[in-house]
């Protein structure tokens, strides 16, 4: 039984939150996208979020989230985005049914969907995925350093030059821990690596940084987040099983 008070309530609590951070830094809240993470979740929670006023959900398996979809049926007023690593087997999913990939982390990806998104007869945006905390565990390019930064160089102009694919932004998911001013200076290089492409490559559009997670979202509301993705604060634990 979905707690739909709950819900709500855990809702516009983050709601006040991202606020506050704003406040903070003299930002406007219309200048941050709450998305909320939905993974392994049921689709009656999906519709309690959104009745709450959840507007973008974030989802990590594209066949999970295909199903779900057809359950749902048509929600015109929701974004869904991919915020997972996908598989080459599953990119047809994600070039069918998502608004925007926040996880683009290889090249072979960006061919596969460029392809895709052709035969769609539309374009996809995309956020690159960098690995800021240089953590092998992570998904994304290597961007920890400074003096890798160059070696982005091709890749990010190959992306600009496949038709279907229309840059975005950034996203990282820097190390896990428990305290968030941790993630501060990982945000903090995400922010200075998009301007530092913004700079090179100033024909594309690099307004979001997607990062910050339920744990640290204000803090890389601080430091430019335009996108936090925040789950468990919203929707509570996953369940032991998917739908």
């Amino acid at each position: 039984m979905i707690d739909t008070t709950q819900i709500r309530q855990n809702y516009q609590m983050v709601q006040e939150k991202i606020a506050r951070a704003c406040q903070s830094v003299r930002r406007s809240t219309d200048s941050v996208g709450l998305v909320v993470v939905t993974k392994a979740q049921p689709p009656d929670l999906i519709r309690a979020v959104v009745d709450a006023g959840a507007r973008i959900i974030g989802e990590n398996y594209p066949d999970e989230t295909e199903r779900k979809m057809q359950i749902l049926g048509l929600l015109p007023q929701v974004a869904w985005h991919m915020i997972g690593h996908v598989q080459s087997r599953k990119a047809r999913i994600v070039a069918s049914r998502f608004d925007l990939l926040e996880s683009l982390d290889s090249i072979e990806l960006a061919r596969k969907m460029s392809a895709l998104m052709i035969a769609e007869g539309r374009t996809l945006p995309v956020l690159l995925e960098m690995n800021v905390g240089g953590v092998q565990s992570k998904g994304g390019w290597d961007a920890s350093h400074e003096h890798l930064w160059p070696d982005l160089y091709p890749i990010v102009e190959e992306i600009i030059g496949l038709p279907g694919l229309r840059i975005g932004g950034l996203m990282t998911m820097p190390p896990y821990a428990e305290d968030a001013e941790y993630s501060r200076p990982f945000f903090i290089h995400l922010a200075r690596l998009r301007d530092h492409l913004a700079g090179r490559y100033p024909s594309q559009d690099w307004t979001h940084l997607s990062m910050g997670t339920s744990i640290d979202y204000p803090v890389a509301i601080q430091e430019g987040a335009t996108l936090v993705r925040v789950g468990t604060a919203i929707v509570g634990l996953r369940p032991p099983k998917g739908i």
